[in-house]
């Protein structure tokens, strides 16, 4: 078998592994980056990426204090303290050092959290609405600049096996355009994304039926660090949530509602209910903890965003790409009725049931008693609207899947923890494919484009240190 020799491999080339290289390549370490995609314009999460930089909804230049108080609201002490506090701390000067690269931002839209988003920005009017902008030139400009400073892009190249030395990780076997290669390293970063598109991995962690829901990334997130890392012992956390968006049921089969017009913005003002007319959770956490809801569902795709004017009118013409008109002007079935009742007979549901779910809503909303419902129905993030006046809509849903929440399990050094919570030596994760961060009971979302560029600079701040200290133990 060929062999290569390397101080350090990154596996995976979006954000969390160009990054990880290029500030190892920085501080002397020689570096090579493996990625499968076989052409420069390989397909990752971090290409086609809205580009937004914000923590937990929060700009990027706040303070610290500020930044930690928004985590801690939105995880509720799910998250692993160390990776919060090195969220919080670190991504000002994170977000500095990808200026100082020549990553571009610029300020999209009135919202704190797109202060900061990369430039130029997506453009939703055309089909590649991420091509030459946004992802796609952090990818081109990180990975020019990790040349320059003598690093390495292996394309065509699949990690298969980690090579361990007792329980030291010491390099990987791959496949090179289709041959057979082991790779030495004194440090393997796992920097591949999420497991979003393996199908079984869907099926063993989030739900039984995968094949019910979209997926709206690209496809390459399937979990091959996390498999390699798991059968050397590496321990797993968080495996049940993903980052997504609330999408019309029929995106499954027609690719102009995917990834964009989103409906949660609809179902957050109204009620999302499943085929018996039930509520299936609380609206007012938002779409990213609704995605999750509808995708745990026996069926996830059998709800229905229910909904009047007033929020066709008012949410349903919010965001970037606005489901008020675009889900009708793309193919999505909007369903309008001037009562109730005769909403769910265009939907095939009992006209009773449905009467009741949302005359006892509106009772709830107009009394200021949403959180007496069942489920509860929290007000404190988004307004719930009355639905008393008609006329009224429903839109047909499905889950779409961006990337996964959980992963490997990593200190505050971006060390791959083994079952006992001890680092495993050599092997590290940054990005999607670490977890500790997002998800849990709340289903926190707080950025995948920062928590994979704090924790990639940390493991390369580590694994330098590491290399250089004497004894092999760096502060």
């Amino acid at each position: 078998m060929q062999e290569l020799n390397y101080e350090a491999v990154v596996i995976g080339a979006g954000i969390a592994g160009l990054s990880t290289a290029l500030r190892l390549s920085e501080l002397k370490i020689r570096t090579a980056v493996l990625e499968k995609g076989v052409d420069d314009g390989y397909p990752c999460n971090t290409r086609i990426a809205g580009g937004a930089f914000h923590v937990a909804h929060r700009d990027v230049d706040d303070p610290p204090e500020v930044i930690l108080e928004a985590i801690n609201q939105r995880t509720r002490g799910t998250a692993n303290p160390e990776l919060v506090q090195a969220l919080a701390g670190d991504i000002h000067g994170a977000t500095a050092w990808l200026k100082a690269k020549g990553v571009r931002f610029i300020k999209v839209g009135h919202e704190i959290f797109r202060k900061h988003s990369l430039a130029p920005p997506i453009n939703l009017n055309q089909s590649k609405y991420w091509e030459g902008r946004g992802g796609d030139v952090l990818i081109r400009t990180l990975t020019a600049e990790l040349i320059r400073n003598g690093g390495e892009v292996l394309l065509g190249t699949r990690a298969n096996t980690l090579v361990m030395d007792a329980d030291r990780c010491i390099g990987v076997d791959v496949l090179r355009q289709g041959t057979p290669l082991r790779v030495h390293a004194g440090a393997v970063v796992i920097c591949d994304g999420g497991f979003q598109a393996n199908p079984e991995l869907v099926a063993r962690y989030i739900t039984g039926s995968p094949k019910k829901i979209r997926q709206r990334n690209s496809g390459s997130g399937t979990g091959d660090g996390l498999q390699m890392a798991m059968q050397a012992g590496a321990q797993v956390v968080g495996m049940n949530r993903f980052y997504g968006h609330i999408l019309a049921r029929e995106a499954m089969g027609n690719d102009a509602l995917s990834p964009f017009p989103i409906a949660d913005f609809l179902c957050g003002a109204g009620i999302v209910v499943d085929a018996s007319c039930r509520r299936i959770a609380d609206e007012g956490r938002g779409g990213v903890y609704l995605v999750n809801a509808i995708a745990g569902q026996d069926d996830p795709l059998g709800t229905v965003a229910i909904f009047n004017e007033a929020v066709w009118t008012g949410p349903g013409r919010e965001f970037i790409s606005p489901a008020n008109p675009q889900l009708p002007q793309k193919g999505a079935t909007v369903y309008t009725a001037s009562t109730v009742s005769e909403l769910a007979e265009k939907l095939d549901l009992d006209p009773q049931h449905l009467e009741k779910t949302v005359s006892d809503y509106n009772d709830a909303v107009e009394q200021g008693k949403t959180e007496s419902l069942a489920p509860p129905r929290t007000s404190d993030r988004l307004k719930p609207y009355s639905l008393r006046q008609g006329p009224y809509f429903a839109v047909r849903l499905c889950a779409g899947m961006t990337y996964t929440m959980g992963g490997l399990a990593i200190d505050g050094k971006s060390r791959v923890m083994d079952a006992d919570d001890r680092p495993i030596p050599g092997l590290y994760a940054a990005g999607c494919a670490a977890g500790g961060l997002e998800g849990g009971e709340h289903v926190a979302y707080l950025g995948g484009l920062t928590r994979s560029t704090v924790t990639a600079l940390r493991a390369a701040d580590h694994i330098a240190a590491w290399q250089r200290s004497p004894d092999g133990h760096p502060q």
